[in-house]
């Protein structure tokens, strides 16, 4: 299956939509990935659940591959001299 990170899927079983934020690769060849969903209408910001990747269907792209930054690493870029 394609990388699903940043894209919008829905999980077939549950029916919990959301965006994919992370992907979790276990030893015994398991793979799932984390789900955001929505923010509610009260702002709340729900928790991150966890599918396996063969219960996830795609249903939309959040951000296209053109739009995303070419170094989007955080941390310290530059060194203070001592």
């Amino acid at each position: 299956m394609e990388n699903l990170l940043s894209k919008r899927v829905k999980d077939k079983i549950t029916g919990f939509v959301g965006i994919v934020v992370s992907r979790h690769e276990y030893r015994n060849g398991c793979i799932q990935y984390g789900i955001q969903g929505n923010i509610s209408k009260d702002g709340i910001i729900p928790d991150i659940i966890h599918s396996d990747e063969d219960d996830l269907e795609i249903i939309g792209e959040v951000i296209k591959e053109k739009e995303k930054k070419s170094n989007p690493g955080g941390g310290i870029r530059k060194y203070p001299e001592l």
